[in-house]
């Protein structure tokens, strides 16, 4: 009997687990930006930048100094920066954030730069977080006498590693309700399906579809209980069901990507290649002695036109993708040729999928 409840309880083979699917809903990060000032640097700060200066009387003005009226600071050694951050669900004050900082105006590099303190501020406008700390540059930029210029990445942004410290917590919403809705990724009914009917068989009754994309699942119980049950949902197993048939063609790179989906029907298909080649000999005829002629260039032309022979290629019945690709294969097509090929597949009606060209 245990053998056999063992094998009842198996996810299949194939299966993936729902958490890999989707996610509870509400349970996102939040993002946080905010404005400073980068101190210390070795002359890349920005040159008289209106704000930055602004920003550096203020970074001033905490400790009670005040410039005299005109004074603007040389701010070589400082740049105006924005800070941004992800505020992830559950997150508690006191813990710690990594940030990335990115120069606003003319700063050639942030290398061996300090952060001053300042805040991070969510979408409300309330200050979520409090950031300083020192910057590490993965990028390089140096400049010689002559003016030329090496630049290695990109020294004007880096990254500061739990710089930042969370003084708000966000609600969630996740111990109030009688509903948890999980979400997946794409909406699919049938995976849908599945997953509802999934958690339905661990826990009978608790699981409905509110659409294609969405299953509303009862909770009940504080915060403990709603965990231990998120943990067991996400850990069941779903076969998940074939994706819709698509050809994604980038259209910039030439990148095409078919999923096992695609089919093609009967089709005759052949690819062409024409070159023409034009080579141009021009020849100086010389005037005859005494004849008081001038000196001539003649132009001469040689026009050649060279077209392969390609053989028709019969694509079969219902063509799985390793059939598809085995006949791209004998065409010996560039990537430019295969997306021509497939938007006439798709117009002739012969290929079962989407064509999506990005």
């Amino acid at each position: 009997m245990l053998l056999l409840a063992s094998f009842a309880f198996a996810a299949p083979a194939s299966a993936q687990r729902i958490k890999d699917m989707g996610q509870f809903q509400g349970l996102r990060a939040n993002q946080l930006t905010g404005y400073g000032i980068v101190v210390g640097l070795a002359g890349t700060g920005d040159d008289s930048l209106d704000y930055s200066t602004l920003g550096m009387k203020g970074a001033i003005s905490r400790f009670g100094l005040t410039l005299p009226p005109g004074l603007n600071p040389a701010l070589k050694n400082a740049a105006a920066v924005m800070v941004t951050a992800e505020l992830p669900p559950f997150a508690k004050p006191g813990q710690r954030l990594d940030v990335t900082v990115s120069a606003i105006g003319k700063a050639k590099s942030l290398r061996g730069g300090t952060l001053v303190l300042a805040p991070l501020y969510g979408a409300d406008g309330q200050i979520y977080a409090m950031v300083q700390g020192n910057l590490v540059i993965g990028g390089l930029g140096v400049d010689a006498a002559d003016g030329s210029k090496l630049t290695v990445n990109v020294p004007s942004s880096g990254r500061i590693a739990n710089g930042a410290t969370v003084e708000r917590a966000v609600d969630t919403g996740f111990a109030t309700g009688d509903w948890l809705t999980f979400n997946l990724h794409q909406f699919d009914a049938t995976n849908a399906k599945r997953v509802a009917d999934a958690i339905n068989a661990a826990i009978p009754g608790s699981a409905s579809m509110i659409d294609g994309a969405s299953i509303a699942i009862r909770a009940v119980g504080n915060g403990d209980e709603r965990m231990r049950l998120m943990s067991q949902i996400e850990n069941l197993g779903v076969e998940r069901a074939d994706p819709p048939a698509k050809v994604i063609v980038n259209a910039r790179t030439g990148t095409v990507v078919i999923n096992g989906a695609v089919r093609v029907g009967t089709a005759a298909v052949t690819q062409g290649k024409m070159t023409v080649s034009i080579k141009e000999s021009p020849m100086v005829v010389q005037p005859a002695p005494f004849s008081r002629g001038q000196t001539a260039v003649e132009e001469s032309s040689d026009i050649e036109v060279t077209e392969e022979a390609r053989p028709v290629y019969l694509m079969k019945p219902s063509a799985s993708l390793a059939e598809l690709v085995d006949a791209i294969n004998r065409l010996g097509v560039a990537p430019g040729d295969l997306v021509a090929i497939l938007e006439a597949l798709s117009q002739a009606g012969a290929l079962t999928a989407e064509l999506v060209i990005i």
